[in-house]
């Protein structure tokens, strides 16, 4: 778990609960998840026991926190908050602590990802208060990162850059799928990562399957092979990055989609600077696969913001009038995928005051293996 005060600096909070008193909410509450660890740095376990920091729009903040979860809190940058930290017990009603201190809340604002054991619990113990998403509160701050955030993202892709530079070793003929898949797995962790969120290894007609993960298919000689690999650091922060790779030989067909996909990929890149819209990069992308005739394959957006979770705003989408602004992070992943193989070549980019950067830098040409 990352304590770098410049990734989760204390003065955090303090625009949180600036946000929620704007908003309207009469007191936010989030459980374990991105946005408590992004609120307080604390990476607390999802548990049927509740986890729950409260910010009331115009009383201080406040943690309750399971008996045996308190040292664990207290450890975490949490601990550096100056927030009361309360401790409940097994034969304790938490919900009835949090209802009690809050008092009756009309609005209340939820973590996107609460269970909905305690949702129903919140609902039951604050039974006037009009539910909301936490969302709407922190997105607007977590969608722009700080230096420190981008500097986490920098090193995440890197990591992720030094395993796919690895992939052509382990990617050969007679292979499993999943056989490769453990391989880069363990390179992942190799790699400074503290998990590996996924591993898609899609060969021949797998690769037209974007979200294929792994199977028990042998790679063949003449297959294409799309690898969407990416994990956390300790940091909190992840890394998601796509290359497709052929095996021996490359089919011609394949051949002509694939070099329309690079320069796709390459103009939606270069398109990012302050004041566009995702949706412009979107279609930045778009048109030149549309105009080469592949337009029905391409069946994903482009991108999604990364952080500290893999998929977050800004989703880079038709429909999407977001305007880009410094510090946003997101994917560029155009894909092809028109059977019986696809192709899709993603790197993360931060929008920056003049422009982009990428994330990632390895070859975006065809590799041959």
């Amino acid at each position: 778990m990352s304590t770098d005060p410049a990734l989760y600096p204390t003065e955090r909070l303090t625009r949180v609960q600036e946000a929620v008193r704007k908003a309207g909410i009469d007191v936010l509450l989030l459980t374990p998840g991105p946005d408590l660890r992004y609120v307080t740095g604390y990476d607390a376990k999802q548990l049927e026991r509740l986890t729950c920091l409260a910010v009331p729009a115009d009383d201080d903040p406040f943690l309750v926190v399971p008996g045996l979860e308190l040292k664990a809190a207290q450890a975490s940058p949490a601990g550096q908050l100056n927030v009361d930290m309360i401790a409940w017990g097994e034969l304790t009603d938490p919900f009835g602590i949090i209802a009690d201190k809050v008092g009756r809340p009309e609005l209340v604002a939820l973590s996107d990802r609460m269970w909905a054991l305690h949702v129903l619990q919140f609902a039951k113990a604050l039974p006037a208060a009009g539910l909301r998403l936490a969302s709407e509160v922190v997105s607007p701050l977590r969608i722009r990162k700080s230096p420190a955030e981008v500097a986490a993202l920098r090193e995440a892709g890197e990591a992720i850059d030094r395993v796919h530079a690895n992939v052509p070793n382990w990617l050969k003929a007679g292979q499993t799928e999943r056989q490769v898949g453990v391989k880069i797995a363990e390179a992942i962790f190799a790699e400074g990562h503290v998990s590996a969120d996924f591993v898609i290894v899609g060969s021949g007609p797998n690769a037209a399957s974007p979200h294929h993960e792994v199977s028990d298919r042998v790679i063949r000689d003449g297959d294409v092979v799309v690898v969407d690999i990416g994990g956390t650091m300790p940091s909190g922060y992840c890394s998601d990055c796509t290359r497709t790779y052929a095996v021996g030989r490359a089919p011609d067909d394949f051949r002509a989609y694939y070099e329309v996909l690079r320069r796709a990929q390459e103009a939606a890149t270069v398109s990012v600077k302050p004041g566009v819209t995702a949706e412009s990069v979107d279609q930045a992308a778009r048109v030149i696969i549309d105009d080469a005739g592949y337009g029905e394959w391409f069946i994903h957006r482009t991108g999604h913001g990364i952080g500290l979770e893999t998929h977050e705003e800004p989703y880079i989408v038709e429909g999407n009038a977001t305007r880009l602004e410094n510090g946003m992070a997101f994917s560029i992943e155009p894909g092809i995928y028109p059977g019986p193989h696809g192709a899709r070549i993603e790197d993360i980019v931060v929008c920056t005051e003049t422009g982009f950067q990428r994330m990632n830098n390895g070859p975006r040409e065809l590799v041959i293996v």
